[in-house]
């Protein structure tokens, strides 16, 4: 199992070109939220933003998007009209189509709307897809659909989730089990943990060193989805997406422990730090 470090961030991350535009660094779209969760879509859409991407949209329900425009500045906004229990449904999604990357799952909560979306953003997304949270929970007792997909599905499972999806106890074989199960749905799955593990489907195994418990706060996983989607709509493939992303979410997550402390740090402190982590990755300083 190979551990991630800054030399591998660099072998697929290089500095952005000076001849470039929004259109070169990615249109992705974070389909996240509910009525009663708020807070996942401003996470990932946030961290998108500060991860580099272009064109950052998010879609959510109509009932919360007047929050989220106050707080957004940078994405662009798609509501959606939902039903009476304020969660998105297959009927109601946006167009996935002509988008580098999407992200679905961050604050959906879990309703037959919500499975039936999530099924049907993983047969119809003709990009990278990443699943997060209930994206995840969605597809408990189904998880095969995700071998339907155009491209690999990079899931984000912590590990009652993964048992959840598995339908089994998380035992101390946890790269064992991690690669079997991208091994066999033919996807990129992060592992979420002390010591995140991200295996592919070819059997690749790779392992994050970085972190500390002061990330352990809700939240905090949606930051590492919006960094995944923004690398992904970038151009990175699913697995050095996944890799790169838990690097980088650690990464910021230390420098910001390290400034504050563990206890008081917040996902929203942690938004800050994504671009001192890419800083020495400026092309002025290669």
């Amino acid at each position: 199992m190979k551990p991630i470090d800054w030399a591998y961030l660099t072998q697929h991350i290089r500095p952005r070109a000076p001849e470039s535009d929004k259109n070169t660094y990615g249109r992705v779209l974070a389909i996240c939220g509910c009525r009663d969760y708020i807070g996942a879509p401003f996470f990932a859409a946030q961290a998108a933003v500060r991860t580099g991407s272009g064109i950052v949209t998010l879609a959510l329900p109509a009932c919360i998007y007047p929050i989220l425009a106050a707080k957004l500045n940078e994405p662009t906004f798609l509501p959606l009209e939902t039903g009476a229990d304020g969660k998105i449904s297959a009927e109601c999604l946006p167009s996935l189509a002509r988008r580098a990357a999407i992200l679905a799952g961050p604050g959906l909560g879990i309703s037959a709307g919500v499975t039936q979306a999530i099924q049907t953003i993983v047969e119809q997304a003709d990009c990278p897809l990443i699943l997060d949270a209930d994206g995840i929970n969605a597809l408990a007792g189904h998880i095969d659909i995700v071998e339907k997909a155009k491209y690999p599905v990079v899931l984000t499972p912590h590990k009652h989730e993964f048992a959840r999806i598995c339908d089994v106890p998380l035992t101390e074989n946890r790269e064992e089990m991690a690669s079997a199960f991208a091994r066999k749905h033919h996807c990129v799955l992060l592992l979420k943990g002390h010591r995140t593990i991200i295996a592919g489907a070819q059997g690749e195994l790779y392992q994050n060193v970085h972190g500390n418990p002061g990330m352990s706060k809700g939240g905090s996983g949606d930051v590492l989805s919006g960094i995944i989607l923004s690398l992904l709509g970038q151009g990175l493939e699913p697995l050095a997406a996944a890799a790169c992303g838990a690097y980088i979410h650690s990464r910021a997550g230390d420098l910001c422990a390290n400034d504050i402390g563990e206890f008081g740090m917040t996902p929203t402190d942690m938004l800050g730090y994504i671009p001192r982590v890419l800083k020495p990755l400026n092309s002025r300083e290669w």
